[in-house]
């Protein structure tokens, strides 16, 4: 076992991984909620029927297969949290944007825990 270096303990302390992220891979539901809250995007990645079905009124809506196309409406500086139906496409989608240069992170249990966490849903 490597001792940690005194940047990565010091990144450890304030918030920051080696990559300069600050949300990891993915974050809880409730976690997601605050940081919208904050100002952090929402990507939904869901196809258009599901999208119509029921999404976040603040989210960008991009399928996960148009990903591609999301970089030139979101900001490099602000987080990036990506949502989808039960959380699978949306950690592929949240990996994506992370080797584009986005901290960005996917929401666990998708658009189900999103809701339950008190997140909003226009239908």
């Amino acid at each position: 076992m490597t001792t940690p270096s005194l940047a990565d303990r010091l990144r450890a302390l304030f918030g920051r991984r080696r990559d300069g992220s600050t949300l990891g891979s993915s974050v809880s539901a409730a976690r997601a909620v605050e940081l919208v809250r904050d100002g952090a995007a929402l990507v939904d990645v869901r196809e258009s029927h599901e999208w119509k079905a029921g999404h976040a009124p603040q989210a960008i809506h991009v399928p996960l297969g148009k990903l591609d196309t999301a970089p030139r409406r979101l900001s490099a500086t602000t987080p990036v949290l990506v949502v989808c139906a039960s959380g699978m496409r949306s950690r592929t989608g949240a990996k994506k944007l992370r080797d584009a240069g986005f901290d960005a992170a996917s929401i666990s249990g998708g658009m189900t825990a999103w809701e339950q966490s008190g997140g909003a849903v226009r239908r």
